[in-house]
């Protein structure tokens, strides 16, 4: 963040054909001339020049923000009504055209910026101060007329940040997560054309590929990566698995903290209530919130399919319904026993997805790579060791239970090839090989 702005900062003007747009001085002070607050001084003449000369704001550093799917923009309100993004020090003459440029580097396709129900001056809608204006110097004002196509903006602002109206009793009902809300077991088909085979692979994009940043940061326990990489080697079957974590809103951290296999079939719905009911009392009595999920490519490369962007974009706008802001879901893709693999090892591959343009919202949105932070834990828990004991006795009469003793390579057993893997996520405490060659035992008795 800079603390000083360029010395001949550019003034950015995007926006501009938006009704709010600031006017300019001599026409602020000619319609507030001819109006002598008797007149009705229309929407767009209600600039923050207006409400700075009338009190209701004041200049300051840092007091105007903008939260717009996960990442926050804070600017500083100048005497003269303009905005200066903190950041670069860019002027904005208007909400709408600091709202429409931040906005578009998250996401291109963005039309408008909604300024006024999208930036905040000390926490609060700037739309509100509007209104406060209007029922203090005209409050015989006909306020519909005043405030015609602010309800749209402000239900703009709402969608994009991913809110979803909440009746006030209604809000704390869930006090613990909602499984179907996401329903990793039931596949949901989108309506659309089928113009490709849903199960073609699609190469990741970086954020910076496509104009953005990532939205959220990200770490990830290491026990997490462990029981993952154990659940997906077992089956030559797709497998899959919940995540569980928390989401800091002050920081945009996403911590990982669980993974939580689903022990039954993708095809058996009649089971999968019952798992995921298993599941959500176990995340409610950690403390821990839905975060993400998992799956596996067992003998394909950890990328995702259409059908995999097509979910995750589904389980991305469930887990944000579930919730009063936005709250990122994170997807993996772990692939086993893909011989494009470097080495023994899985591939693991963090994604989300970048949701279609606006205009097109029945496209595939884009998948992009996500960064992680690996954090190493200091030693196996008890709950992992005893999920992948559940896990063995789980998979042992399967008919699609992996052959451990069969050859990955000339040199290395299927068995050796997943202690390999597993040691990649290791804990500090080395006592686990140990630990762990009591389940290795327990897969050798199972053929």
């Amino acid at each position: 963040m800079g603390s000083e702005p360029p010395s001949s900062p550019q003034v950015v003007e995007e926006g501009a054909d938006e009704e709010d747009e600031e006017l300019s001085g001599a026409e602020d002070a000619d319609l507030r001339a001819s109006s002598g607050r008797g007149s009705l001084l229309t929407r767009r003449g209600i600039t923050l020049r207006v409400l700075l000369k009338d009190g209701l704001v004041e200049p300051g550093d840092g007091v105007l923000s903008i939260h717009y799917l996960g990442k926050k923009f804070v600017g500083d309100l100048l005497n003269d009504g303009k905005i200066r993004w903190v950041e670069t020090g860019q002027i904005f003459n208007s909400p709408s055209a600091w709202a429409t440029h931040c906005k578009r580097l998250v996401n291109p396709a963005k039309k408008s910026g909604c300024g006024w129900a999208s930036v905040r001056y000390r926490g609060q809608k700037l739309v509100q101060y509007k209104t406060t204006w209007l029922h203090k110097y005209q409050p015989s004002a006909d306020m519909s007329l005043i405030s015609e196509g602010e309800d749209d903006e402000m239900g703009d602002d709402d969608e994009e940040e991913g809110k979803t109206s909440v009746p006030v009793e209604d809000k704390n009902k869930k006090s613990r997560p909602e499984l179907h809300d996401i329903g990793l077991m039931q596949r949901r088909d989108r309506e659309r054309i089928p113009v490709r085979d849903p199960h073609t692979l699609v190469e990741l994009s970086a954020f910076s590929a496509i104009n953005r940043f990532q939205p959220f940061n990200v770490a990830v326990s290491s026990n997490v990566l462990l029981l993952m990489d154990f659940h997906c080697h077992l089956t030559t079957s797709e497998v899959v698995g919940y995540l569980g974590g928390r989401w800091d809103t002050n920081s945009q951290l996403l911590t990982v903290l669980r993974a939580f296999p689903c022990r039954t079939r993708l095809a058996d719905k009649d089971a999968a209530p019952a798992v995921e009911e298993e599941i959500c009392q176990n995340l409610f009595m950690r403390g821990l919130s839905l975060v993400g999920w998992y799956h596996s490519h067992p003998r394909g490369p950890a990328l995702p399919s259409l059908q995999d962007i097509d979910s995750q974009m589904d389980h991305q706008l469930r887990l944000q319904g579930s919730s009063n802001g936005f709250q990122p879901c994170l997807g993996i893709i772990c692939g086993p026993y893909y011989h494009g693999n470097q080495g023994v090892a899985s591939t693991i591959t963090p994604f989300w997805v970048v949701p279609p343009p606006e205009q097109r919202p029945n496209d595939y949105g884009i998948p992009v790579a996500v960064e992680v932070t690996y954090v190493q834990d200091n030693f196996l828990t008890t709950d992992v060791l005893n999920e992948m004991m559940l896990l063995v006795e789980f998979y042992r009469s399967a008919p699609d239970l992996v052959q451990f003793s069969q050859m990955w390579s000339p040199n290395t057993s299927i068995l050796d090839k997943i202690k390999a893997s597993l040691s990649g996520h290791a804990p500090k405490d080395q006592a686990y090989a140990q630990i762990l060659e009591h389940v290795y035992n327990q897969l050798r008795n199972t053929q």
